[in-house]
């Protein structure tokens, strides 16, 4: 083999592990499963905002007798996410890299309006997003929107 054929193969081999590190990355968008019925429910764009990774609702998907853009009215008063849009709101926040996860922030569940500690990860193709409560949680998974 030549030296300009190694060259190349390496190059290639490079290239095809840097995309593979691509796809595990859990930056991008993500359709939300609902947990009961398996419908998608929304797309979460996730993305690194001063020094953490935060998550904001980019779209609603349509259902019979939901608002098509809900406010949360069930977040707490004290909450600066009350009685506002959840279209453009910040549900994930100040997650932080430990290891192959980001930990640390918290994720709000806009139905309901509880606030849980939040960790998430890339588990193959999916995104495994977890909520504490106490020491219960409750992990969904997302899958990546192209």
């Amino acid at each position: 083999m030549t030296y300009s054929r190694i060259l190349t193969a390496f190059f290639l081999l490079v290239s095809g592990l840097a995309v593979g590190q691509n796809d595990e990355t859990i930056l991008g968008r993500w359709k939300t499963i609902d947990d009961n019925t398996g419908e998608a429910r929304s797309i979460v764009e996730i993305l690194e905002h001063q020094g953490a990774v935060v998550g904001r609702v980019v779209k609603i998907f349509p259902r019979p007798n939901v608002e098509p853009d809900p406010v949360c009215d069930k977040c707490s008063p004290e909450d600066p996410r009350y009685k506002k849009k959840i279209i453009g709101m910040e549900i994930i926040r100040n997650l932080k890299k430990s290891g192959s996860e980001y930990g640390g922030g918290d994720i709000l569940d806009p139905e309901n309006g509880k606030v849980y500690r939040s960790k998430i990860w890339v588990e193959g193709k999916v995104l495994k997003v977890r909520g504490y409560w106490g020491p219960f949680y409750r992990t969904q998974t997302w899958q990546r929107v192209d």
